[in-house]
């Protein structure tokens, strides 16, 4: 199974505006949560074997921390013409069958994955207070294959520094998964370029 590690962005590097809809045609943008103390923006998909991985875990992950004051939002940047598990239909049956009770929006034109420098599924962007990035790394160690729990760790010990204004760890691990499906002739030009 191919694998692609998220680019490195510097932490600090404010968030990006986007205006999206999800499959019900509700429309979110950045201020959407304004009111948050810390935003979880996350690339994921519905059929990237490293997200199906930990999908149910995220869900739980999200249930568990939005009292505390974390948002997430879930984006898919996938070309759905190519891959149609990626429609925003697919979108809507990922969410009721899930449970995610955060947004889950199509990004169709890719615009605000290329905003992001979003490289792979899933690819975690956490930001705090003032929409600065505190982290962007993995959820934790599990991948396909390789035997380890899926617990969150990694992002769960980031979202507490976060919510305790705190600095996040200095040790940051790239997230790692299947790399976004691009339009033809979109691709990022750090990627067109690629033999």
């Amino acid at each position: 199974m191919p694998k692609t590690e998220s680019n490195a962005i510097t932490l600090g590097t404010k968030a990006a505006d986007f205006i999206l809809a999800d499959a019900e045609g509700k429309l979110y943008e950045l201020s959407s949560f304004s009111e948050k103390p810390a935003l979880l923006v996350t690339f994921i998909s519905n059929r990237c074997p490293f997200v199906v991985l930990l999908r149910e875990a995220l869900a739980q992950f999200a249930l568990e921390y939005a009292p505390k004051g974390l948002q997430i939002v879930a984006i898919n940047s996938n070309d759905a013409k190519a891959h149609p598990e990626e429609t925003l239909a697919r979108i809507g049956e990922e969410v009721a069958n899930f449970g995610y009770s955060f947004p889950y929006l199509k990004d169709e034109s890719q615009t605000v994955a290329k905003a992001y420098r979003a490289a792979c599924t899933p690819d975690l962007f956490l930001f705090d207070a003032e929409r600065r990035l505190a982290y962007h790394g993995q959820f934790d160690d599990a991948r396909p294959g390789n035997g380890k729990p899926v617990t969150g760790a990694d992002i769960r010990a980031a979202v507490d520094a976060v919510l305790l204004g705190q600095k996040t760890s200095d040790k940051q691990v790239a997230s790692i998964g299947c790399n976004i499906k691009w339009l033809e002739g979109n691709e990022p030009s750090s990627l067109s370029h690629a033999a």
